[in-house]
């Protein structure tokens, strides 16, 4: 299913740029350079269909995941020598479920110390239950 409109889809079709274009693709899976805020290296792993969870993914899309995952994480780990390379799941959006992307990001001490700062900002204090 291709929804106009979705980032995700809007990209994958040509109806938006997409930078870099297309990095690599599977029979359900395509790679490409992150369109928005984070850090250079970010790699996006997104399903061709609008798939907005992963409960939704057909059998295909699960079984060519998780090797998917681990060779992209090999490629940014190779080009960008990272001190951790996360790998999270997005489907949000402000009032319903967006097209699911997962992130695989390098990060660096360059990084890392504003979202050490962001968590902290968001972590209740003792008072709260925090640590």
């Amino acid at each position: 299913m291709d929804v106009t409109g979705c980032r995700g889809c809007d990209l994958l079709t040509g109806r938006r740029e997409l930078p870099g274009g297309v990095l690599h693709e599977t029979a359900a899976w395509v790679v490409n350079h992150v369109v928005g805020p984070m850090n250079l290296g970010t790699l996006i792993v997104g399903p061709r269909e609008h798939v907005v969870a992963i409960a939704e993914l057909d059998d295909t899309a699960t079984a060519e995941l998780g090797p998917l995952l681990r060779d992209t994480a090999r490629v940014v780990e190779t080009l960008c020598r990272p001190e951790q390379t996360y790998v999270c799941m997005w489907s949000h959006g402000l009032d319903a479920r967006k097209h699911l992307h997962i992130a695989v990001q390098p990060v660096t001490a360059e990084v890392r110390g504003p979202l050490r700062r962001a968590a902290l900002r968001a972590t209740p204090g003792p008072e709260a239950g925090g640590r």
